[in-house]
């Protein structure tokens, strides 16, 4: 299946939910799925970053943004990472990404970054934030990753707020991958700390009413929906056609 995605629509418009009420069937007799040519990932996340920094203006936008899947955890943390790392590109300002996904991290594996030391030791040791967070060969991308659960690992709710004010203060942009929408406490406490959640959606896989929960649960927890990606979506059409879009 191709890795390919493509940002949707503000989800105050009614077409947020023109997803499919099944999964869909493949065809039969068809020529095989191929990505779509015309607009390759990365501008797909430049779009993505643009419409959520760039284009609102300089303070006017979200400065902390989450991602975040319904179920799964590892395209969320592949979104992140690409978009963090298109926004240090064309972006004034120090960027950093964080891994809030304390129990299954893996935006450090998608930068190939160590994962000694992160936010858990953030959360339970004293120190500047900064102190926690690793440069990513630009002066202005830096990575927080996870870090290691310790048994007895338990962080209050203050300390993560105190914490995530520090991101605020030491960095422009902060991007964090959290944890799926399933586990509700872990996800709705990082986008309540958050400006917003951009909204991860597997194309093909997630159902519309599963959907329309989700973003009711935001909704219940007073987070602010941003937008959503619909991820890994792919279009059988030959790839002779493709070029003559």
């Amino acid at each position: 299946m191709s890795r390919n995605f493509e940002l949707l629509q503000r989800v105050a418009k009614d077409d947020f939910f023109n997803l499919p009420e099944e999964p869909a069937p493949p065809p039969k007799k068809a020529a095989p799925a191929i990505p779509f040519k015309k607009e390759p990932p990365d501008a797909e996340i430049t779009k993505l970053v643009q419409r959520l920094f760039t284009q609102a203006g300089k303070g006017s936008g979200p400065k902390v943004v989450s991602f975040s899947g319904i179920a799964r955890d590892d395209r969320s943390s592949w979104i992140c990472a690409r978009a963090g790392e298109a926004l240090a590109e064309h972006a004034e300002g120090s960027v950093c990404m964080v891994d809030a996904n304390l129990w299954s991290p893996q935006l450090h594996a998608q930068l190939s970054a160590s994962n000694q030391t992160g936010l858990a030791e953030a959360l339970t040791t004293p120190g500047p934030i900064r102190n926690f967070a690793m440069p990513l060969g630009g002066k202005n991308l830096w990575l927080v990753p996870s870090g290691l659960v310790k048994p007895g690992f338990r962080p209050s709710m203050e300390r993560y707020r105190e914490r995530f004010a520090e991101l605020r203060e030491a960095f422009d942009y902060v991007l964090i991958s959290a944890p799926a929408l399933s586990r509700e406490g872990e996800a709705t406490l990082v986008g309540q700390l958050s400006d917003g959640v951009v909204l991860i959606v597997e194309a093909h896989q997630t159902r519309r009413d599963i959907v329309r929960r989700a973003k009711e649960q935001l909704e219940r927890a007073r987070v602010q929906l941003l937008g959503a990606v619909l991820d890994q979506r792919t279009f059988p059409i030959p790839e002779k056609l493709y070029q003559k879009l």
